[in-house]
């Protein structure tokens, strides 16, 4: 399709197929972070200190699964409004260019920009999540020897497996190129000077 001077060609692919190719970019993540953990940190992972925190935390243990449901139900919101936020900077209409909702049917939120970005931006608001809510958390984890912060960074770095495989669709565009966020795939248009 032709609009202006430019060519715009559709990145996209079904939420299923990211899915599996999200699975690519998963299973590095996992290889990379869990091993270096208990590289550093082998002492966390001895049968006796395993046993001790067990005894130690038993009440918690029993309650963790509800207070991680609430963990990953605020992370997804948290998640979105980071890929808002930081694409808002640089909408001409700041924030009421970002729409966010939820596919009921997979009880998932999203954020979608409403406005053609520059590459960079667009690179910029899809990696936020990963980086604030992922990368950065496990690796603050990883050097204090904080396991629970570091399984949150691991969690939110896989959660953003999806954000990574629509970066890794734009690898090959210019930085000339214009994005602009599909609104109902995972995924976006390019807009291609001609």
């Amino acid at each position: 399709m032709k609009q202006g001077s430019y060519i715009k060609v559709e990145l996209s692919m079904s939420a299923a197929k990211a899915n599996v190719y999200a699975l690519f970019f998963i299973i590095p993540i996992l290889l990379l972070y869990v091993p270096a953990y208990i590289l550093v940190w082998p002492e966390q992972f001895s049968f006796s200190n395993l046993r001790d925190v067990v005894a130690a935390h038993r009440t918690w243990l029993l309650i963790s699964p509800a207070i991680m449901l609430g963990v990953f139900v605020v992370g997804a919101v948290v998640h979105e409004m980071l890929h808002g936020f930081t694409w808002a900077i640089f909408c001409k209409h700041g924030l009421k260019s970002i729409k966010y909702g939820v596919y009921w049917s997979m009880l998932t939120p999203y954020c979608h920009c409403q406005e053609v970005l520059p590459l960079r931006a667009y690179i910029l608001g899809g990696i936020m999540p990963g980086l604030v809510m992922g990368l950065l958390p496990a690796l603050a984890g990883l050097l204090m020897g904080k396991i629970l912060i570091f399984l949150f960074g691991l969690f939110f770095s896989i959660a953003a497996g999806g954000d990574l495989l629509v970066l890794w669709m734009l690898r090959h565009q210019k930085k000339e190129d214009l994005v602009q966020d599909h609104p109902d795939k995972i995924g976006c248009y390019v807009l291609v000077k001609e």
